[in-house]
């Protein structure tokens, strides 16, 4: 929002400094000034207040966090009113408080109602459009335009209904199922039950809290007015305003908490300016309704106990090195508005103003203390630390997951953790998916039931801006169960698109998917266990006949393959893309594969290859095993060194492939002989001949 400085220095006549010093001082303690600009009268900050400190919303706000700053005076609020050229009324009316009652008594804890009669609606004059122009804030006519002067002076949003259109007294109540109300804009909304409406005997007025309504507006033709300033359930406002897509000036601050006592305060200035702006004559007392069990939550909160010494242990030493005193902290904290009442050396019962619903706590207080003395202005020492590092338990698991995809060329990227309902549908599990209760958008409406949708938006991004060689992998949470119950896993994604190349065992078309199964098949060796592959139980979102499982112990743990044409097509990806799922969950609790070494030998190596056609149905799984079973301690490692297959069937038969395979015998102890390595050669031979392949000769 934006705040002139001349309104901040009309709650602080002895402010010290000028308006550039001002802006440095706001900021470091976190009321950001974004930036100033020149005005007539002094300057314009354009400012940045995080959602949780409503209370400096406002001129009046920001004027009480400069005030305990600089250690001056601030102008009670009830003493300060523009001056105009108009006569004041005075405030004390005679006869009856216009009457007022609250239905939704856990929905609106107060309300405040004030009657003024004989006005003449005009444009606003003097100080109020002397402001309004300064801030560039639109200006409608002068009892709406002081009802916006309300809020930024002093924060809260208040409203002035046309009383003739008023019938009986006011109702706070909850709307009526389908019940009809035309707002402020215009639009007509058909209201449900969890809205909280300000309305007469008859008919809702306004939204409350939220946007008045259009049949009950001051107009031109307006005679007599009734203010209204009230405090609503915050979840009750935010709730209507999401739910009819409004985001208004009052709203915004309504749904951040609004300061409980200040409703009366409001509604005097706001029928005070009214009759200065307008004429007329209040009429009646206030009307002031509220709600004791609200009040004891908001405006009469328990005090909360504070300590000099944990203020002093927490915030540590100063730059001054005199440290922070029982005098700082009653200062700084009276400044803001909590009362202290000394309950023991050095301990306080602190009451909070009813404006700063954030403090909850007393290390609540302990950081407005040290926020309003400046954290530039402490000393960078550590805190003290008596305990150990506990390292996470599968820390290790991780740091080699981590570690072994970056050496294989993959990067690691971080995705949504949202996805959208069709993508939870595809990727999701049995397990079941969870919605969200108030989602950004249908593209973010479910929390991630895996890693692969934000894997393929990662890839097809790349590709979208003419990266076409791309490996991903993402170690993140996914979430399955339900809103009542959702469980989260640690997920595993890898993906990986664009330079294909061919080589002795598989063709450039091949080639992406084989190195993602050398990538698992690399990653999966590094934990205890088995690694081999099927072709059983795979997702929908891979591309039949292009797509494989990982099993480790026979337990399956990685899917892979090309992802489904239709879902690349979906994605607009230009070229073949190959990802993977990993169950991490199964990886992080198994034990890491020890390394071992052993001394090398210093006998010869002798190597041997073997040449052979097999069937298709003989796959390499079963050769290595075979070969395995024969037990041959000296025979150090078998290999495939070629697979081919013949298109046209002439050097190898169709439904038949070639394959090369090279042994691998060495000794540690000996030499060894020619008889040696010929039976087991001849071993060999006759074992790959009962498997059902062919020497060639």
């Amino acid at each position: 929002m934006d705040i002139l400085t001349q309104w901040l220095r009309s709650y602080l006549p002895a402010l010290p400094v000028d308006d550039r010093q001002l802006a440095e001082d706001l900021t470091l303690r976190g009321i950001a000034v974004e930036g100033e600009f020149t005005v007539p009268g002094g300057s314009r900050f354009e400012m940045d207040i995080t959602t949780n400190r409503v209370d400096a919303m406002n001129h009046y706000g920001v004027a009480r966090e400069a005030a305990a700053i600089y250690g001056v005076p601030l102008r009670p609020l009830e003493d300060w009113v523009p001056h105009s050229s108009v006569a004041s009324s005075p405030m004390s009316g005679v006869g009856d408080a216009f009457p007022v009652r609250i239905e939704a008594d856990d929905l609106c804890g107060r309300f405040t109602a004030r009657v003024i009669r004989g006005v003449t609606v005009r444009p606003s004059t003097g100080l109020i459009a002397d402001y309004f122009a300064a801030l560039g804030q639109k200006q409608i006519s002068a009892p709406v335009d002081v009802t916006n002067f309300g809020w930024l002076a002093i924060g809260q949003p208040t409203h002035a209904f046309d009383l003739d259109k008023i019938e009986g007294g006011i109702v706070v109540r909850r709307a009526r199922p389908g019940e009809k109300l035309q707002l402020l804009d215009g639009t007509e909304r058909t209201l449900v039950a969890d809205d909280l409406v300000v309305a007469d005997e008859r008919k809702p007025l306004a939204l409350a809290g939220v946007m008045g309504g259009w049949d009950s507006r001051v107009t031109g033709e307006t005679k007599n007015i009734l203010v209204e300033a009230a405090w609503f359930s915050p979840a009750s406002i935010r709730a209507s305003s999401r739910r009819h897509g409004l985001h208004t000036d009052a709203s915004h601050r309504f749904e951040r908490g609004a300061d409980f006592a200040i409703a009366p305060t409001a509604n005097n200035l706001v029928a005070r300016l009214i009759v200065e702006q307008c004429g007329g004559e209040i009429t009646g007392p206030l009307a002031d309704i509220t709600i004791p069990a609200i009040a004891a939550q908001t405006a009469n909160r328990a005090p909360i106990n504070l300590s000099v010494a944990e203020v002093q242990r927490h915030l540590g030493t100063t730059l001054d090195g005199n440290g922070i005193s029982a005098d700082v902290v009653e200062r700084f904290l009276t400044a803001l508005g909590c009362t202290l009442t000394p309950t023991g050396p050095g301990t306080y019962a602190v009451q909070l103003p009813s404006w700063r619903l954030d403090l909850e706590r007393e290390i609540d207080l302990i950081e407005e203390v040290a926020r309003v003395y400046g954290y530039n202005k402490f000393a960078d020492t550590l805190p003290t630390f008596t305990g150990t590092v506990i390292e996470l338990p599968h820390s290790d698991q991780e740091t080699t997951i981590r570690e072994t995809l970056r050496a294989l060329g993959f990067s690691e990227a971080i995705s949504s953790t949202f996805a959208s309902a069709d993508e939870a549908a595809l990727f999701g599990n049995a397990s079941g998916s969870v919605a969200m209760g108030n989602p950004l958008s249908e593209e973010a409406g479910m929390l991630r039931p895996s890693l692969v949708p934000g894997m393929a938006t990662m890839l097809a991004h790349n590709l979208h801006r003419d990266v076409s060689d791309v490996r991903l992998f993402e170690l993140g949470t996914v979430f399955t169960g339900s809103t009542a119950q959702v469980d989260e896993a640690t997920g595993l994604a890898i993906g990986a698109t664009g330079a294909p190349v061919a080589t002795s065992l598989h063709s450039a078309n091949d080639a992406l998917f084989y190195e993602m199964k050398g990538a698992l098949e690399t990653l999966l060796a590094k934990f205890d266990g088995t690694v081999t592959f099927d072709a059983a139980d795979l997702p929908a979102w891979l591309e039949p006949g292009r797509t494989a499982r990982a099993l480790l112990d026979a337990t399956p743990v990685a899917w892979f393959g090309e992802l489904a044409s239709a879902e690349a097509h979906r994605r607009k990806l230009r070229q073949t893309c190959v990802l993977a799922e990993v169950h991490s969950a199964a990886l992080l609790t198994r034990p890491l594969r020890q390394p071992a070494s052993r001394e090398l030998s210093r006998f010869q190596a002798v190597e041997r290859d073997f040449s052979f056609i097999f069937p298709d149905t003989v796959r390499w799984e079963a050769i290595a095993a075979a070969l395995a079973a024969l037990n041959i301690a000296e025979m150090q490692r078998v290999s495939p060194i070629e697979f081919f297959r013949d298109p046209k069937g002439k050097a190898v038969a169709a439904g038949s492939y070639s394959a090369l395979i090279r042994a691998r015998f060495q000794s540690n102890d000996r030499t060894l002989t020619e008889e040696e390595i010929l039976a087991w050669y001849n071993s060999i031979i006759a074992t790959l001949t009962t498997l059902g392949g062919t020497q060639r000769a």
